[in-house]
């Protein structure tokens, strides 16, 4: 493998400058009963802070809170619902851990505004803007890091999945077409840190989504903003080696260092400690 140039991730949270001089680690804190691998183990304030804990110790720069699964299947909880979660988790690890960076997976713009006021810093919109059509406007006023995600409209709606599979350059074609759009539309806002996932696992075949990790160097060097990466112990790992979630761990760390070297700035994990190592190693390569 030849490594590709990651781009800086330097961001403002809370009146504070943030530099990572190589690959984040953003470890996963679901407070869901319906998550894909870790539904219902983290949605009492013990075992969060638990979690929360463990994540840190394990290596994690920025812990994601989510409150409602994106699983196939699952359904959204009402809007309410998933904000006194979000937010109460929020505070919970506020209060225990002052200074961590914390980021919130919500497609909602309502529940996002809310639990930055109840102390996030970083808003993951996994709808990529199609979900909510206030999110955009609500990251800009915030003026707070944001991920924009590809594939979420695709995902929860599958007759907007393309009739044919998608090769390589149709996929990054689709996705610069994507990201260009919203950027113009962030920037033309007043957004600010704006970092890019390319949603694996979301409105794309399993094929395309190993083929787009093999070209996610092509589209990395399109842009100038960061880009997330998430696989960890998603189909794309599990499948193809006829196992389920919960033994997917080495073949995320696989995957996970083929993205470090294709130049993505975060890792978003279950699993810190693995994630850290393949960083570790791949920086004493370069």
């Amino acid at each position: 493998m030849q490594a590709s140039a990651t781009h800086p991730l330097t961001f403002t949270a809370r009146g504070r400058l943030v530099t990572f001089s190589r690959p984040a680690v953003m470890g996963i804190l679901n407070v869901t009963d319906d998550s894909f691998y870790d539904g219902g183990r983290h949605n009492n304030d013990t075992a969060l802070l638990e979690h929360a804990r463990w994540l840190l110790t394990q290596g994690t720069d920025i812990i994601d809170v989510g409150a409602a699964s994106s699983r196939p299947g699952s359904a959204m909880p009402p809007a309410d619902v998933e904000q006194q979660h979000l937010c109460h988790a929020v505070t919970l690890l506020r209060r225990e851990h002052p200074d961590v960076l914390i980021s919130v997976d919500t497609c909602r713009a309502t529940v996002a505004q809310a639990a930055i006021d109840a102390g996030a810093d970083i808003i993951n919109d996994i709808g990529g803007g199609d979900l909510d059509g206030n999110m955009f406007a609500t990251a800009a006023a915030l003026q707070v890091p944001y991920i924009l995600m590809h594939g979420a409209a695709a995902h929860f709606d599958a007759s907007l999945l393309p009739s044919t599979p998608r090769d390589a350059e149709a996929l990054v074609e689709e996705l610069t077409q994507f990201f260009s759009s919203c950027l113009d539309q962030l920037y033309t806002l007043g957004a600010k840190d704006v970092w890019l996932d390319p949603g694996f696992g979301f409105g794309k075949s399993l094929a395309e989504n190993h083929l787009l990790l093999r070209h996610l160097d092509a589209l990395i060097r399109l842009f100038d903003e960061p880009m997330l990466v998430g696989l960890s112990r998603k189909r794309m790992v599990y499948q193809p080696l006829g196992l389920t979630p919960d033994d997917a761990l080495d073949g995320t760390t696989a995957l996970n260092a083929i993205a470090i070297d294709r130049g993505a700035s975060i890792l978003r994990v279950h699993d810190p400690r693995p994630a850290q190592q393949a960083i570790h190693l791949l920086a004493t390569q370069l």
